[in-house]
């Protein structure tokens, strides 16, 4: 197993339907998806979708979940370097 438990590379569906088992998989889950590099709107959306996974047991919802967990946490990070760069140039002379 990977050292970071915290790692999403290794999620893949039948990860997730394992975690799915797990005593508090809401919040194993979220922390597996890393919602934390979401933005605040992205990060309690991945939060409502994990918890109609959890609920449901769905392969598709999986499937779905790991796409768009991934897609905004690029979006999210494509973000912040963007803002970075802003203030970057803002603080030039």
């Amino acid at each position: 197993m990977n050292p970071n438990p915290n790692e999403s590379s290794e999620l893949n569906v039948a990860t997730l339907l394992a975690l799915r088992q797990e005593t508090d998989a809401i919040r194993v889950i979220t922390e597996r998806l890393l919602v934390r590099e979401m933005g605040p709107a992205d990060h309690i959306r991945t939060k409502h979708e994990v918890k109609a996974f959890v609920e449901s047991g769905d392969v598709k919802a999986a499937e779905e979940l790991l796409k768009v967990a991934r897609e905004r946490r690029e979006i999210s990070q494509a973000e912040s370097i963007k803002q970075t760069q802003q203030q970057g140039q803002q603080l030039r002379p």
